[in-house]
């Protein structure tokens, strides 16, 4: 009995995590079609929807965490999204080719999202994420996008303008078909949140683990797969600075939006190996990604050795997680 009860864990997470992966790629292929056709900036929808709507799974998971009560499995997801962004995604992308930064965009995008990150990390030192820091997170995300639409009248000779343009060229659909995949995506995508939330919380209670650790390992990985399927795709093409520009608006999204929004569902309590362990290493992450992007006289890169050493540092992390 006890077996069968397990497998069932394990199939509801499975076809969560695959149907998760599915239904967020179907919704922004969806509003990608959409948007194309009402003619709406390439570069604005490549920031929103490539970068913010990746985020989706993180949003809607941490939303219903929240909604049950489940703090830990709510903040889990949304730091341990964060860092696997840009441990095991960046580093991936750097060992198919090193990834190379000519996008002036993105480099204005590293202080701010260093910025909010270290505010993020600031608003949870007294333990607890309050309505009032979601509003502040919230209203922060309010001014990204203000800044989001002044870059697009700006930047339209952008590297990575040119990378979402070609991108999106090939993102062709009737207007019908696109709002049902919009819709339908949208619906499984929250099926599928609910699936991995209720399978992540019975595999830790099966095994006495954390709810911050399946959060922290197996739930944030799922909720990033959207952003590494979607990162590897472009850099296979080469199109570094829409990767790289994902990765951002991912953790942008993350950090403001969905934080912001699960705050005004409930106050979050802030677990102590978070603040000990978990934050200090997405800040350090965020910190070298800055670094990086902002390297003088030559062309910011990260190249394989540094991806090994990204996509290695995942694991050993993972390790602490889940021991």
């Amino acid at each position: 009995m006890l077996t069968d009860h397990l497998t069932l864990i394990y199939l509801v997470l499975g076809a969560g995590l695959v149907l998760l992966f599915w239904s967020a790629d179907r919704f922004v292929d969806g509003a990608a079609t959409i948007s194309r056709i009402f003619r709406v900036s390439p570069l604005l929808i490549g920031m929103l929807l490539i970068g913010f709507f990746t985020s989706l799974p993180e949003l809607v998971v941490s939303l219903l965490a929240a909604q049950q009560h489940h703090h830990d499995f709510a903040l889990g997801n949304v730091i341990g999204s964060n860092i696997v962004n840009f441990s095991l995604v960046l580093g991936s992308m750097a060992l198919v080719h090193p990834v190379l930064v000519h996008s002036n965009v993105i480099r204005k995008e590293l202080p701010i999202l260093l910025a909010i990150t270290l505010l993020a990390t600031l608003l949870m030192t007294d333990g607890t994420l309050s309505f009032a820091d979601g509003w502040i997170l919230l209203g922060c995300f309010g001014v990204l996008l203000v800044w989001s639409l002044v870059q697009v009248r700006l930047s339209s000779d952008d590297a990575l303008v040119q990378e979402v343009n070609e991108s999106f060229e090939k993102k062709q659909a009737k207007l019908n078909r696109a709002f049902f995949w919009l819709a339908s995506g949208l619906l499984l995508m929250v099926v599928s949140s609910r699936m991995l939330v209720w399978g992540g919380l019975a595999l830790a209670t099966r095994y006495q683990i954390s709810d911050i650790s399946v959060s922290l390992s197996l739930v944030a990985f799922g909720t990033s797969l959207p952003e590494l399927a979607s990162s590897l795709a472009a850099i296979r093409r080469k199109e570094d600075d829409l990767a790289l520009g994902n990765l951002l608006g991912s953790n942008l999204f993350n950090t403001l939006a969905v934080l912001g929004a699960s705050a005004m569902v409930e106050p979050l309590q802030v677990h102590h190996q978070l603040m000990g362990r978990d934050l200090p290493l997405c800040l350090l992450l965020t910190l070298t990604v800055f670094l990086v992007g902002f390297r003088f006289k030559r062309t910011p890169r990260v190249n394989r050795i540094a991806g090994s050493g990204l996509f290695i540092g995942y694991f050993v992390y993972l390790y602490f997680v889940v021991s």
